[in-house]
């Protein structure tokens, strides 16, 4: 698994997958700027970024590496749904508090919190944040409203006390840079809003993205890789399981998912499409799906194969994914993680940055290096503690449940 033998990519075209991130992609681009940067001094290679461009929806920038010799141009394309994530957050403060009920109800009544909450606590306590905050404000604000509104007394305490109430929460609401608690309500919202189903307004975005892919593959380029970090990790196997009902054979073609939490969206009832594209991907031994994760990251189920979890496992012989992980108590300075220890999003964007002590996961490597990504790690199978155990309480890949 060395560079130097067997070099086989001169041209490449990624497609970067965001999750739910309303913030414009020239900050994803500044992160791979500064990070490959760092990470080629750490490990002895050359890498330059060449211009970018803000074209609506093909916003993209090029890259350049010199490893071992072997020199490789790459196009890095974002895939911009982020005018979508922005829309979805344009509720107001009762619409959100009923956002926070249908949605807690949802995953209380189908099975699939219990479900979540058995196969990793850490990413179930993320998701319970939100919920606890948003209460703890709305306590907060009857407080301060009920007990300033008592000095005054009669109708117009209660005003004063209603008035106050509201107003604490809209502090709230515009403090919430500091809390996050809105934003991960809406993340997790979001992807439940159909029970689960691909969210009908993403449909026609989808469509335009594979139109891209599929263009990319008929190019002259040596692989065309697919990139999905967080939440984009659902959208990314959505996309191959897409690009793949067109293509009957696609061997440019490799998935890479990064810090996924696919089984949030993927034990829900209604998420039989997702559930099929899993398996679908699952079967194809030409596309090479590498999985990477890390325990130390709170924000996403590490080391679970979402396939295997979410209970499709294939009845023919199974491809992917292969399982990883990031070991960021090996591949992280003491320093760096002592730092970024109680920084949950820090460590959550880590797949994206540059790793003090490099093994086989350097994020620069596999997304502009030489190396295709279906040769880098094709004797490599799934981490030996990966999660293969059926978690979810909804299996089935067909639109009617049961």
């Amino acid at each position: 698994m060395t560079e130097v033998l067997n070099p086989n990519v001169r041209r490449r075209h990624v497609f970067y997958v965001p999750g739910y991130d309303p913030m414009p992609p020239r900050r994803y681009r500044e992160l791979y700027r500064v990070e490959g940067k760092k990470q080629a001094g750490i490990s002895g290679y050359e890498l330059s970024i060449k211009g970018s461009t803000g074209q609506k929806e093909r916003y993209h920038w090029m890259v350049n590496t010199l490893i071992d010799g072997s020199e490789t141009d790459t196009r890095i394309e974002f895939l911009l749904w982020n005018d979508i994530v922005f829309d979805s957050m344009r509720n107001s403060i009762p619409q959100t508090y009923w956002l926070l009920l249908r949605t807690l109800w949802l995953y209380v009544s189908s099975g699939a919190l219990g479900a979540l909450r058995r196969l990793r606590r850490a990413p179930i306590l993320a998701a319970m944040y939100p919920v606890v905050v948003l209460v703890g404000q709305i306590a907060v604000s009857a407080v301060v409203g009920k007990t300033l509104g008592g000095f005054v007394g009669g109708v117009a305490g209660t005003t004063l006390g209603v008035g106050l109430f509201y107003l604490m929460l809209i502090l709230f609401r515009r403090l919430d840079k500091h809390f996050f608690a809105y934003y991960l309500l809406h993340d997790f919202a979001f992807w439940a809003q159909d029970g689960g189903a691909m969210p009908e307004v993403l449909g026609q975005r989808v469509n335009k993205f594979c139109d891209r892919i599929c263009e990319a593959l008929d190019s002259n380029v040596d692989e065309v890789l697919i990139v999905g970090h967080s939440s984009g990790a659902h959208l990314a196997v959505v996309l191959t399981a897409e690009v793949l009902r067109r293509r009957a054979d696609a061997p440019k073609l490799a998935l890479l998912t990064l810090g996924q939490a696919i089984p949030v969206t993927s034990f829900l009832p209604g998420a039989w499409d997702l559930r099929r594209d899993l398996l679908q991907i699952s079967t194809r031994g030409d596309v090479k799906w590498l999985d990477v994760s890390a325990p130390g990251d709170g924000a996403c189920f590490a080391l679970s194969d979402p396939v295997l979890v979410s209970g499709v496992a294939p009845l023919t012989q199974k491809f992917g994914p292969t399982v990883i992980s990031a070991a960021f108590s090996q591949t992280l300075s003491p320093d760096t993680q002592r730092r970024t220890r109680w920084k949950f999003f820090r460590r959550h964007i880590q797949y994206l940055c540059a790793f003090d002590y490099p093994v086989e996961y350097d994020y620069f490597k596999i997304t502009a290096g030489p190396i295709s990504l279906k040769t880098r790690f094709a004797h490599r199978s799934s981490t030996a503690s990966v999660i293969e155990k059926v978690h979810s309480p909804h299996t089935s890949v067909e639109a009617a449940d049961g």
